[in-house]
This record gives C-alpha cells, sequence and structure tokens, in this order.
C-alpha cells in the first residue's frame, strides 16, 4: 500500500467515503505524496508521452496559430501568452522559437505559466533558461489572466477532477471510493439517489459531471469575452456528450487498475467537448471547434512544416521527424489524431480561428 493509500485510508475511516473527484485531487495534488508534486511524469522513462515530446512540428504549428491569432486581433502592443499545464515547458520552448519568424508578435507577448508542481515547475526554468522569454509562474488560473491573452491547454482538462453517477432502479447515485472487508480502497455508491439528475438511461449507465474542467473553460471564455484573444484546449476525448466511465490511471505507459497505486500512478478521464464547448458559449465566448487533432494540425500545414525540417535533416532525423509527424495525425479509435480532439473559445469580434477552416497562417519575416 503506497503512503497516499494509507493516508487516504485512514482520512476514510474518519470522515467516511470520498468523492470521485476528491480522490482524483488528492491523488494528483497532495502536497506531499500527490502525482504531480514529486515526480516528473513525461517522456520514455516516465508514465507517459504527450504530443509536444514526440514532435517539435506540434509546438510549432501551436505557435504559429497564437501568432495568427494575435494578428486577428489587431496586433496588440502587449499580450499575455498562457500555458496551463506546461509540463516539462517543451511546448512553450517550441511555441517561442517559432514566435521568432514573427517578430512584432515575439516583441508583444509575456509568457505566463500555470504549474503547481514543483518538481515540474524547475524543469520548466530549465527548459526556457534560453529563451529570453522571463516567464512568471502562478499557482491559479486567475492569476495569470490579465488583459489581451492567448491561453494553451495541451493535456490539461484531462487531469482535472470530475465526479461520477451510476445509474440503479433508485435512480442516480454517486460513485464513491471507500474501503472493503480488509481495508483496502474499493468503490461503493452512496446510500440516496440524487434527485438532480433527472436523465433517463439504462440501468448501470455511468455519469460524469466535469465541473472543474467546465469552470476552468468558462474562467477564460469570460476574460476573452471581455479583454479580448482566445483559448485553445487540446485533449483526448469524445465531440459528443455521452455516458460511461472514463477514469482511468496510466504508470509506465500501462494501464493499472485506479485504485491501486494512488499518488504512483497518473489518473485521467475523457474530456466532454461538447459541454467544454456549451461552457465556453454560456460564458459569453464564441465556441470554434472541437475538431479532431488531425484535420486541425494539417489545416495548420504540418506537412509543410514537416517537408521544410527534413530537408535541412540527415536521412536518420527526417525518418525520426516523420515518425512523429506521423503520430500525431494517425486515425483510428485509440490514435491521436482521432482521439484528441482541438477547440478554442474567444472573442466573439475575431474571425474564424486558424485550423478549424482553411484559414492560412500569417506571412513569416
Amino acid at each position: 500500500m503506497s503512503l497516499l493509500a494509507q493516508e487516504l485510508a485512514e482520512l476514510i475511516r474518519q470522515d467516511g467515503p470520498l468523492s470521485v473527484s476528491r480522490y482524483m485531487a488528492l491523488c494528483l495534488g497532495h502536497p506531499r505524496h500527490g502525482y504531480y508534486m514529486k515526480q516528473d511524469p513525461f517522456g520514455a522513462d516516465g508514465d507517459f508521452t504527450t504530443a509536444p515530446e514526440i514532435s517539435q512540428v506540434f509546438g510549432e504549428l501551436i505557435g504559429l496559430w497564437a501568432a495568427s491569432v494575435w494578428q486577428a486581433m489587431g496586433a496588440p502592443a502587449s499580450i499575455r501568452l498562457v500555458e496551463l499545464g506546461p509540463g516539462r515547458g517543451t511546448l512553450m520552448q517550441d511555441m517561442l522559437r517559432a514566435a521568432r519568424a514573427l517578430p512584432r508578435f515575439r516583441e508583444a507577448l509575456s509568457v505566463h505559466l500555470v504549474e503547481m508542481s514543483p518538481v515540474l515547475r524547475e524543469r520548466q526554468k530549465q527548459a526556457l533558461a534560453a529563451s529570453g522569454a522571463e516567464p512568471r509562474w502562478h499557482d491559479r488560473i486567475d492569476q495569470a489572466l490579465e488583459g489581451p491573452a492567448i491561453i494553451v491547454a495541451n493535456e490539461f482538462l484531462d487531469a482535472l477532477p470530475l465526479d461520477q453517477f451510476v445509474r440503479t432502479p433508485e435512480g442516480w447515485r454517486e460513485r464513491l471510493v471507500g474501503l472493503d472487508d480488509e481495508g483496502r480502497l474499493a468503490f461503493g455508491l452512496s446510500g440516496e439517489p440524487d434527485s438532480s439528475l433527472p436523465l433517463a438511461a439504462p440501468a448501470g449507465s455511468v455519469l460524469e459531471q466535469p465541473a472543474a474542467a467546465s469552470e476552468v473553460v468558462a474562467t477564460i471564455a469570460r476574460h476573452v469575452a471581455a479583454e479580448g484573444g482566445a483559448g485553445l484546449f487540446i485533449d483526448y476525448g469524445p465531440a459528443r456528450s455521452g455516458f460511461g466511465d472514463t477514469l482511468q490511471a496510466l504508470q509506465r505507459h500501462a494501464f493499472v487498475d485506479v485504485l491501486a497505486e494512488p499518488g504512483d500512478a497518473d489518473l485521467t478521464v475523457h474530456v466532454d467537448f461538447a459541454r467544454m464547448a456549451q461552457a465556453g458559449l454560456s460564458a459569453g465566448a464564441a465556441a470554434h471547434g472541437p475538431v479532431t487533432q488531425r484535420d486541425f494540425l494539417l489545416a495548420l500545414g504540418l506537412q509543410q512544416r514537416f517537408e521544410a525540417l527534413s530537408r535541412r535533416a540527415t536521412p536518420a532525423q527526417a525518418e525520426s521527424l516523420a515518425g512523429g509527424a506521423q503520430r500525431l495525425i494517425e486515425t483510428g479509435s485509440t490514435a491521436m489524431g482521432e482521439l484528441f480532439k482541438v477547440l478554442a473559445v474567444a472573442d466573439r469580434n475575431l474571425p474564424l480561428l486558424p485550423g478549424f477552416d482553411l484559414h492560412r497562417l500569417p506571412e513569416q519575416g
């Protein structure tokens, strides 16, 4: 039993079962034993690999996307470039490198990173040390938002806690984390049904309520609607809402029991993009997408950027570039190009943003 599992068991004995959202929050963000608070989980030696670690083309295209949005905003003299959950800093590093192609945009932006992990903050400092960006770190999203802003969140919403409800013959009952007869963590259901969830569904259906993710999108939508700018969310999940249990745990690039290693395995859920888009609309912003990651990156010019890099690469480098680019846009229900979706919330005065139509990126130079 992990140190966090022992602490959770004692907490349950004292206060009763935990909601799924509280269980997730403690597993990921516990100040001493939380998954993200004590380690660097990225890359081949970690538990999972994200798109920026797969190919530099991903971050470069997002950087040019941000520059194009800045131009559509009228090229303000000052704008915040904000990243939520910046990982190792790889995405921001690649975005800033691409931003150098448009000097006025690079001069206008200030970099702000929202990161709770001290371990990852140190990785980000190392990655961005030579960028000249002088980034500022924030514990909360609201601290990073001021004035016109472009916000990027890659694989951020999937790590936000949510609650789960199971349809029983008596109605929807909340799924909880308690203890079994041997004192081990186990799932159970609340004693009384929740009358606030009248949705009809077959018995056994699981309903997920992503309140934290919806509030993040709404917060950013309210800000860009009032101050100008856009927020870009890239994550995995369905374009349409539905029922199902999407809570999963990952360790060493393999799925494990979500209750087996609390604090030592990554916990994530699939993002309900239809609900996220509605959160943005309800907060007063325009919603662009969702579209698949494949369609988004191809519309931004992935193929052209790959070809340009390959012309200056060795055969081995070109092969690596090709493999990375292909992985980003592969199709199939579990492949990144199709499983991952892209959604933007933006100031309603902006035109349809690049990547969501055939809009071309800005001229470089």
